[in-house]
């Protein structure tokens, strides 16, 4: 069962410098039900794909070479103010919760999580762009 916004399978582009984290991330996705995943290794390769085809959701890491998460979501506001995006890191520090924030995401995930806190933080995310919609 693919998950869904309104009648379209949902799209997620998931972006990390970890291959290892990314397959973790998108097998815990993929028990949530979401299967149309794209993904990139950094910021760079994030912009070439929002280029080609805007998400539905993007879930951003914040370290990563090339350009890291906070200037990429930065870059992304800067076009489009809609798009709902995740944080997913190590950073629990306080200033870096309130400097993502800042930048534009929508809601933050330490890792590491449960598959019950992912699912938990996509659905908030997505429910208060839709009532924000």
């Amino acid at each position: 069962m693919a998950a869904t916004v309104g009648d379209a399978i949902m799209k997620i582009l998931l972006v990390d410098e970890s291959w290892t984290i990314r397959n973790m991330q998108k097998n815990t996705l993929r028990t949530l039900g979401y299967e149309d995943i794209d993904e990139a290794a950094d910021g760079l390769e994030a912009l070439s794909a929002l280029s080609r085809e805007k998400p539905d959701l993007m879930l951003v890491d914040w370290h990563m070479p090339n350009m890291d998460g906070i200037t990429l979501i930065r870059k992304v506001r800067e076009t489009d103010k809609a798009l709902p995006i995740i944080m997913v890191t190590t950073e629990a520090e306080k200033s870096r919760v309130m400097e993502a924030v800042k930048a534009g995401v929508n809601n933050y995930v330490v890792k590491p999580f449960t598959a019950e806190t992912f699912a938990a933080k996509i659905r908030q995310t997505l429910g208060k762009v839709a009532v924000s919609a």
